[in-house]
């Protein structure tokens, strides 16, 4: 199959904008419990009527500010609730959001305002407005700079008190579904990032869509979830959408570092992540169980969770395998959900590819995960697996209201989710489309008969040897992370007689192993060429080698003493590598493989 389109369960219409979404709820159910804000003593429910109110008074200190319909204002925060009210406001003030991380530098900070012309900015912290006070003259439509830690939207509101509601209503009714609610930039793991032009009609179309779906897991009684991806990115952002226009409960929590006190707190029933944090959910707790003398009882439970996973596919698990899966509920699979939170039943993964291994293990403990994929471009999902309909190592099939096909391997598509182009870049919107409109992904990619896509590769990062192999390195990648004791790797061989590979160590799992093994003082010069540490690399070397062709696996490996990191630069916010930075700075090191 080349081509499979899904017809739209909700049509598109072109009346509303994403503003409507806070007041129809405020409306209809004015009591119903939308957000919970984190307190000392807890979370507390943000009622639909309350969270208006807040939107709407924000959205008059705007208008006081003299922020008008179209104006660009940045918004530059970790997760949190501001966040979410901001967004909300600026787009019931008609005002255009535009996301910049917080980790971001100077200069892609400058480059976002600068492009996007922004004429305000709201930052989370001080180090935020001194960062935006060090590059004022890049960004010269710049005005004013609101602080949310110092009191900056407390000032919003208190100057908007006098802003008549008929403001509000005029403002609302300015903006269709078919104009700009957001500019969000590419994470820029090549070149310089491009502002993708997403509409109301966008998210709205989407979503809408999304939640006929994703009607199981989004309209769940109590449904919630815990929201700490980046809401800078697209995925994050849509979910934001997608939950409240649901009518589920919204947490956000802005520091990663304390998920499980808040899963355990917040207790959501669905989670969405990138696959890298269920790896670390799934590395951390093998690594525990190992520290603990119970590693073999561990991998043991690992490995009935996937076969039980596998035989919900082909008829349904034995007797003996419904008995040992049964006996590690209650000794692994149990403990691994209340880490959780004890609610999750689903969890939606995107972002890059989460493997069959990953998804069959968190299947087999009662968490299913549902893959899916997009990209900023397309407002993010273009398709997910959902409860009804699911293949664990695709994608899914498309949404509804979204098309796709295969040209010379690449994956195409277009719907109701695709932007409208690049700002201030005709010629990267041209050659990002065919002559029929179709956006290219630059993703390589199957289609089955049904439907379900199955990504393999980025068509950009394939390898082709020496002998002219064609080699997609994600995959293999993919595989070698899933390993506790590695954290990052980067596969090379362009050009060259044989696949290799940089591998990073997980600085949390191996000062444990170390110790178990009796390697602790060592320098890493030595433990780089020490055999019971190469070893146990190759071992996972030699399993992501089994998905492959022998002229495709990896012959070599190094180990890097620095892991690849968002601090150091080597990894986006979104957690992707930047292959070309990595190979450019560590060129020495791979040409010594070859040497």
């Amino acid at each position: 199959m080349q081509e499979f389109e899904v017809p739209p369960l909700i049509p598109p219409r072109e009346e509303g904008n994403l503003s409507d979404i806070v007041q129809d709820w405020a409306e209809r159910a004015p009591q119903r419990p939308l957000l919970s804000r984190q307190h000392d003593e807890g979370w507390r429910d943000v009622t639909a009527g309350e969270f208006s109110r807040e939107v709407r008074a924000l959205a008059r200190g705007f208008i006081a500010a003299g922020i008008q319909v179209g104006d660009r204002v940045g918004v530059m925060s970790r997760t949190r609730y501001e966040w979410t009210l901001c967004d909300f406001a600026l787009w019931t003030a008609g005002a255009v959001p535009v996301p910049i991380y917080e980790t971001s530098s100077a200069s892609q900070a400058t480059w976002i305002l600068q492009d996007s012309g922004a004429v305000a900015v709201v930052v989370e912290a001080p180090a935020h407005s001194q960062l935006i006070a060090s590059i004022r003259d890049g960004a010269p439509e710049l005005r004013d700079v609101w602080q949310i830690e110092a009191g900056g939207l407390d000032e919003l509101v208190a100057a908007g008190a006098d802003v008549p509601d008929t403001d509000i209503e005029d403002r609302r009714g300015q903006v269709t579904r078919s104009d700009l609610a957001t500019i969000i930039y590419t994470s820029g793991t090549t070149g310089r990032p491009k502002g993708a032009e997403l509409t109301h009609g966008n998210f709205l179309n989407l979503s809408e869509n999304t939640i006929e779906r994703l009607d199981q897991v989004v309209r769940a009684d109590g449904a919630s979830t815990l929201l700490f991806l980046p809401l800078a990115h697209v995925f994050a952002r849509l979910i934001q959408v997608v939950v409240l226009q649901a009518g589920m409960r919204l947490g956000h929590t802005p520091d990663i570092k304390n998920l499980l006190p808040d899963l355990a707190s917040f207790q959501p029933t669905f989670l969405l992540a990138v696959p890298r944090v269920f790896e670390k959910v799934y590395n951390g707790a093998a690594q525990k169980a190992i520290d603990g003398g119970r590693g073999a009882i561990f991998l043991r439970a690992a490995d009935v969770a996937q076969r039980w996973s596998r035989a919900q596919d082909t008829g349904g698990p034995g007797l003996l395998l419904k008995a040992q899966h049964k006996l590690f509920d209650a000794l692994v699979y149990k403990k691994l959900r209340d880490a959780m939170g004890g609610q999750v039943t689903y969890a939606v993964s995107g972002g890059a590819a989460l493997g069959e291994r990953m998804g069959h293990f968190f299947r087999g403990i009662g968490v299913t995960i549902l893959e899916g994929y997009g990209l900023t471009e397309t407002t993010a999902p273009i398709s997910v697996n959902t409860p009804e309909l699911i293949k664990i190592g695709t994608v899914g099939q498309p949404l509804p209201g979204v098309g796709v096909k295969i040209e010379r391997g690449e994956l195409l598509v277009r719907g109701v989710n695709v932007f409208q182009g690049y700002l201030n870049n005709p010629e990267a919107t041209a050659a990002a489309h065919d002559d029929e409109g179709w956006f290219r992904t630059g993703d390589l990619a199957e289609l089955d008969e049904q439907g379900f896509i199955k990504i393999v590769g980025r068509a950009k990062e394939i390898l082709v040897t020496a002998g002219g192999k064609n080699v997609s390195p994600g995959p293999l990648e993919d595989q070698l992370r899933a390993t506790p004791l590695i954290s990052q790797a980067l596969v090379v061989g362009e050009g060259q007689p044989f696949v290799a590979a940089l591998i990073t160590l997980d600085p949390e799992v191996l000062p444990g192993w170390l110790e178990r093994h009796d390697l602790v003082g060592l320098s890493f010069a030595e433990l780089r060429e020490n055999d019971v540490l190469r070893d146990a690399v190759q071992r996972a070397v030699n399993s992501a080698n089994e998905s492959v062709s022998k002229a495709e696996s990896i012959r070599k490996f190094d180990l890097l003493e620095n892991d690849f990191t968002e601090d150091n630069g080597y990894l986006t916010p979104s957690l992707k590598l930047k292959r070309n930075l990595v190979v450019k700075d560590y060129a020495a090191q791979i040409k010594a493989l070859y040497s």
